[in-house]
């Protein structure tokens, strides 16, 4: 089993949202449909970025770093800068 950690962007709103899960169509499908509370007023959402892993562990690190630390978060925006505009 793989695990994801994703980015999405809203097409409403100048927003980004950051997440992990089990299984990646499913969960973009739950945010696009309001069965999430923290992204219902900002749907739809594009999925512009994930990473797969292999440990469960490494996923939910990988996300609280992109969540939590600035630096980690901004490299990420600055290797995605055209998919962050465009979306």
């Amino acid at each position: 089993m793989y695990y994801y950690v994703y980015i999405l962007k809203s097409a409403r709103k100048d927003v980004i949202y950051i997440g992990y899960t089990n299984n990646l169509r499913r969960r973009i499908g739950e945010h696009n449909s309001g069965k999430v509370f923290s992204t219902r007023q900002n749907m739809p959402y594009s999925l512009i970025y994930f990473e797969g892993y292999s440990n469960q562990k490494d996923a939910i690190e990988r996300e609280k770093k992109l969540k939590h630390y600035g630096q980690t978060l901004r490299r990420l925006k600055e290797r995605l800068k055209w998919s962050l505009k465009f979306a």
